[in-house]
């Protein structure tokens, strides 16, 4: 059986707390590994040493650092395979979600190469008399990334490239239940030449995490998971002094209107909805025709496209569309969700309950279900379900479309599919949602803008990635010099200046 430590100042480390968690095979049910998680005094002993070994890449200057990351995108593309393999073999998901997974972080990384362009300060000349102000961004310290399962990759690069670019030091504490994959990745971002140390991975689950919002040298946190978590993380951070970015759950909603193409927007609900078993925070789980006819017809482009997806582990190829939840708690909690839409009224126009995947029964798949007749009260319009789910709410005008999506506890991510161009300008003006896509499902945005929700989604003023990692993970200090004049007087043997 794999045992899985800790990376600690540059190599992997077995845990001494005592405790340890299954890392599950999601396609089998299966125990392939186990995890150490650690204990309070562990995590404030890796602190400790990313705090003295965070000194010296502070003082390297922004171009060095940032040629630390050109190597490491060198490395993470020379391995992605290897690395989309850790992703599905720990989360389930198909190896080329796995690849692209470890591509959307990648793209940060490349980001991150112009570091120095980001941690320029400002300057004014002669703010006063004889007055010069400028300022400068300076690292936080030790900093602290809390991942999530879904994107064993993505996430932890989104956090570590910008933190790292910016002269601090970070603890990753990943996911317990897909660790391999950043415990890889500070092995290969210490191949590209950062220091030993300035990358503590530590894996554990909430006494770990307490250990990280309890600790006065951690500076910052960013957080990625459900929206109760991210709650909890965010205020006893910021009740320890700490700044905080956390992102929690989400209910995604894609209108579409009656002038769309609805071949192309069943193409998108389906990729949208079924991708990696809709687990996804951007994912979509509601689609909102407007209009019955609009609904209808709907409804009949996606059955046949539902019907033909194929479900199945990663390993059996690459035509397979979805593969497992991530556990056998995921899997009850998701068909409870579809037995409740059932019982409150919903229509099931296509059950996955019953899925079952000969030489496989004991792994974590569902089938896709898709729903019509939802509304709002219902759990399953209310709940993130985190699975592979689709429900259509009906509705009869644009303007009850849009106010569903507004009046949403959540605001993650939405999109609308139309022809008209009016009308899609004014629902990217007046909806309250972090991400917007016009005529594109999930609209994550390109690793050079920022990715972050509204609502229930996101506690915190800044961003992910994007200008506003670098504002999060830096500190402006302002410098106001006043020079006095006389102190040149004295022998001169160059040119006077002109006054």
């Amino acid at each position: 059986m794999e045992q899985i430590g800790h990376h600690i100042d540059g190599a992997r480390i077995a845990g001494t707390s005592g405790r340890s968690a299954d890392v599950m095979n999601p396609a089998t049910g299966e125990v392939q590994a186990q995890v150490a998680l650690a204990s309070k005094a562990e995590m404030d002993a890796a602190i400790a040493r990313a705090a003295e070994a965070q000194k010296g890449w502070a003082a390297t200057n922004p171009q060095r650092r940032a040629r630390v990351m050109m190597k490491f995108a060198q490395l993470i593309n020379d391995h992605i395979d290897e690395l989309a393999e850790l992703v599905s073999r720990e989360h389930g998901k198909t190896l080329p979600d796995g690849r692209g997974d470890v591509q959307r972080g990648l793209e940060v990384v490349e980001v991150c190469i112009g570091a120095p362009h980001m941690l320029k300060g400002d300057y004014t000349d002669s703010g006063g008399p004889g007055i010069d102000l400028y300022s400068m961004r300076q690292p936080l310290g030790v900093v602290a990334g809390i991942t999530p399962f879904n994107f064993p990759a993505m996430i932890p690069l989104w956090k570590l490239a910008p933190a790292l670019a910016c002269g601090n030091a970070m603890i990753l504490k990943p996911s317990e239940r897909c660790p391999s994959t950043a415990m890889r990745l500070a092995e290969l971002i210490e191949e590209a030449g950062l220091p030993k140390g300035v990358l503590q991975v530590v894996n554990g689950d909430k006494e770990a995490v307490d250990a990280i919002l309890d600790n006065d040298t951690i500076q910052a946190v960013g957080f990625v998971g459900s929206t109760p978590i991210a709650q909890y993380i965010y205020g006893r951070a910021c009740a320890n002094g700490k700044r905080a970015q956390c992102f929690g759950g989400a209910k995604n909603h894609m209108i579409i209107m009656p002038d769309a193409d609805l071949d192309k927007a069943a193409d998108a609900l389906v990729g949208a909805g079924y991708g990696a078993a809709g687990e996804r925070c951007m994912a979509i789980s509601v689609a909102v025709p407007v209009g019955q006819a609009t609904a209808d017809a709907l409804i009949e482009k996606l059955v046949p496209r539902i019907e033909k997806l194929k479900v199945g582990p990663y390993t059996a190829g690459a035509d397979v569309d979805y593969g497992p939840v991530i556990t056998a708690a995921a899997k009850q909690r998701i068909l409870n969700l579809i037995d409740s839409g059932v019982a409150q009224g919903a229509t099931l126009v296509t059950d996955g309950r019953d899925f079952s995947l000969q030489g496989y029964e004991a792994g974590y798949f569902i089938g896709p279900s898709l729903f019509d007749n939802v509304t709002p009260e219902m759990d399953i319009y209310r709940e993130e379900i985190f699975g592979p789910v689709l429900s259509q709410v009906r509705t009869d005008s644009y303007e009850d479309a849009l106010n569903l999506v507004i009046d949403n506890p959540y605001g993650n991510g939405t999109a609308i599919f139309t022809a008209d161009g009016d009308t899609a300008r004014d629902f990217a003006h007046r909806v309250n949602v972090g991400m917007v896509g016009i005529n594109f499902p999930i609209p994550v945005p390109l690793s050079y803008h920022t990715f972050g929700g509204w609502k229930k989604s996101a506690f915190g003023d800044l961003n992910q990635y994007g200008p506003d990692a670098f504002r999060f993970y830096t500190k402006t200090k302002t410098v106001t010099a006043r020079w006095f004049s006389g102190i040149k007087d004295g022998g001169e043997f160059n040119f006077k200046a002109m006054d």
